[in-house]
């Protein structure tokens, strides 16, 4: 199965580098004009996250292929951090230990790293069922959601932090059901 991984175009948060998780932000004009320069792979179906900025991501990519929303896809609750950069952390203690951490350790007052992980792995393994039947699948989603799932099955193993990518872009996969090869970047 061919399985396309690709990030929501920019939103306002995103231009200003900030934790944009589970506010639910729409692209900015940026992004709407960066989505249009890029040349998608076709597919049969496309897997979304709820988020309005998935949403309008695969509406402009996709205009006339079935989408099916997965709530387990969505992106991290930042918390404490949420709607923040680094700018505007970088005297805030609890910022300061998290990067410490290196950026594995739970968000205060927000989502655990490793369960937001697990969530978008369940998603993803649900989504993948229940499309067994296509060829082709563009899995329209997050950041975080993208690194989760090619954390867990891509081959070689990296780690979480290497397979991120910019908005817009992403992935075309190979899944053999137990481990994804990455064929090329979108």
């Amino acid at each position: 199965m061919i399985i396309n991984f690709i990030r929501h175009g920019k939103t306002a948060g995103n231009l200003e580098k900030r934790y944009i998780g589970c506010t639910d932000e729409p692209l900015c004009e940026a992004g709407f004009a960066e989505l249009k320069s890029v040349d998608y792979p076709e597919c049969d179906i496309v897997i979304s996250s709820p988020m309005k900025r998935c949403l309008q991501t695969a509406e402009i990519i996709y205009p006339n292929i079935k989408r099916t929303v997965y709530d387990d896809l969505r992106e991290c609750d930042f918390g404490n951090f949420e709607g923040r950069n680094y700018i505007e952390m970088s005297d805030d203690p609890e910022y300061a230990e998290w990067i410490k951490k290196g950026g594995d350790a739970p968000f205060p007052n927000g989502e655990d790293s490793q369960k937001f992980r697990e969530r978008c792995i369940s998603g993803f393994l649900k989504a993948i069922e229940e499309n067994r039947n296509y060829k082709s699948i563009s899995f329209v989603v997050h950041g975080g959601t993208i690194m989760s799932i090619l954390e867990k099955y891509a081959v070689p193993r990296k780690k979480f932090y290497d397979f991120m990518t910019e908005n817009g872009h992403g992935f075309i996969t190979g899944f053999d059901g137990e481990k994804i090869e990455i064929i090329g970047k979108i």
